[in-house]
C-alpha cells in the first residue's frame, strides 16, 4: 500500500512541541480547500465545514507536535547540552540524526554520550548535541539556547501495507482529521463539522487543546491518536487492550470518555463493517481530558491508530489502520442525528 502523498509530507515536516508551523501550514492550505480556516495565539488551527441548518457541531481534534529535544547550554567545545520536549527515553535518542530549528535555518547534527560515562542508562544531562562545530564560537553562530531539535526519520514503506517514520505520533492522527474532514464536506452530514488541529500536547500542560476547545464550543468532540501496540515483543494486551496492527483503529472506554459517544463510534464501526478494538484505562493519555473540560464540559470519543515503537525515531503503524480510523468518524459523524443527546442521569 502506496504512502498518501499528504501523510509523506506531514511526516517530512518537522513540528516539535511549540514550534509547529510546519505541520499547521499544512494543514491550512489542504483545509482551505473546502472550509474556513482560523487560527490563534497558540497555533492551533481550526476548519469548519457547515453542515444542514441545525446549530450542533462535533469537533474532530488532532494534536500536530511531536517529541523533541531544546537546545539548553553551548561549550567552548562547540558541543550543546540538551533537554527533552515530551515524554521519551534519552537512551532513545544516542547516535541518532537531528536537525536544529537554528535562527538561520535547520542545523544538522548527532546527538551523543558524554565520553567517559559508565552510566547503563544515561539522564537527558550526560547527552551532548555534536554540529561539527570547532568550538563554542562557530555553535553559536548557528544556535542558541531555546532552539528546538526533532529527529530525522524520513517515512519508509515496510512489507504487508506497513509504515515506518519519525512523528507517526500523531501525523497519522492529523492526515486521519484532515480525510475525515474532506471527505464530510464534499457531502455534509446533518452537524457542523470542525477540524481542530492542536499545538502543545507533547508537553506536560497540553494548552493547546485547552484553548481551542473552548474557541471551538463544540457539542462534542472524538480525538484522533495514536495508541501503543500490544504486539511487540513483551507487549500485554491486559495492559490497555489487545490493540495490533492491522486490527483496526482502537475505541477508547473509561472514566473520562463520554459513554454515549464511544457507544455511537462502536454503533457506527458495525454498521459500516469497520474491525476496531476496545482500549480501555483509567485516563487516555491524550487531548481528551482537557477537550473534556472546556466550558460546560464536551462529550468526548477518542480513536487511535495502534503504534509501535511510540516516542522513538522509527515508530511504526499499519496504513489501513489508520484509514480505517479516518472511515470510523466520518460514519459517525453521518449518523449523528440533529436531536442527539447526551445528558447522563
Amino acid at each position: 500500500m502506496a504512502i498518501p502523498a499528504l501523510l509523506d509530507e506531514l511526516l517530512r515536516a518537522s513540528a516539535p512541541s511549540g514550534s509547529e508551523t510546519d505541520v499547521i501550514t499544512i494543514v491550512r492550505r489542504e483545509a482551505a480547500a473546502y472550509a474556513t480556516v482560523a487560527t490563534d495565539v497558540h497555533g492551533n488551527t481550526t476548519a469548519r465545514v457547515d453542515g444542514r441548518p441545525g446549530g450542533r457541531t462535533l469537533a474532530l481534534f488532532a494534536h500536530a507536535d511531536e517529541i523533541g529535544l531544546i537546545v539548553t547550554y553551548i561549550h567552548g567545545d562547540g558541543l550543546a547540552s540538551v533537554a527533552k520536549i515530551g515524554n521519551w527515553d534519552p537512551a532513545g535518542a544516542v547516535g541518532r540524526r537531528v536537525e536544529v530549528h537554528g535562527r538561520g535555518g535547520r542545523v544538522p547534527g548527532l546527538v551523543v554520550r558524554v565520553a567517559g560515562s559508565t552510566k547503563d542508562e544515561p539522564a537527558w544531562t550526560d547527552l551532548r548535541l555534536d554540529l561539527g562545530a570547532p568550538d563554542g564560537d562557530a555553535a553559536l553562530a548557528l544556535i542558541e539556547p531555546g532552539d528546538p531539535i526533532t529527529m530525522k526519520g524520513d517515512p519508509v514503506s515496510l512489507h504487508g501495507g506497513r509504515l515506518m517514520s519519525k512523528s507517526l505520533d500523531n501525523r497519522v492522527g492529523v492526515y486521519a482529521a484532515v480525510e475525515t474532514a474532506r471527505r464530510l464536506a464534499a457531502a455534509p452530514p446533518a452537524w457542523d463539522v470542525v477540524l481542530v488541529v492542536t499545538a502543545l500536547e507533547e508537553g506536560a500542560l497540553r494548552g493547546g487543546a485547552a484553548v481551542a476547545a473552548r474557541a471551538a464550543a463544540a457539542d462534542a468532540a472524538i480525538v484522533f491518536e495514536v495508541t501503543y501496540a500490544a504486539d511487540v515483543a513483551g507487549g500485554d494486551p491486559g495492559e490497555w487492550g489487545n490493540t495490533r496492527l492491522g486490527a483496526g483503529p482502537t475505541i477508547f472506554r473509561g472514566p473520562t470518555i463520554h459513554p454515549a459517544v464511544a457507544a455511537g463510534l462502536r454503533a457506527a464501526a458495525s454498521a459500516a463493517g469497520i474491525a476496531y478494538t476496545l482500549e480501555a484505562g483509567d485516563h487516555t493519555w491524550s487531548d481528551a481530558e482537557a477537550v473534556q473540560e472546556a466550558l460546560a464540559g464536551v462529550p468526548v470519543g477518542l480513536v487511535s491508530v495502534p503504534l509501535r515503537y511510540m516516542h522513538t525515531p522509527n515508530e511504526i503503524v499499519q496504513l489501513s489502520d489508520v484509514e480505517a480510523a479516518s472511515r470510523l468518524v466520518e460514519a459517525y459523524a453521518r449518523a449523528l442525528p440533529l436531536d442527539a443527546s447526551f445528558l447522563r442521569s
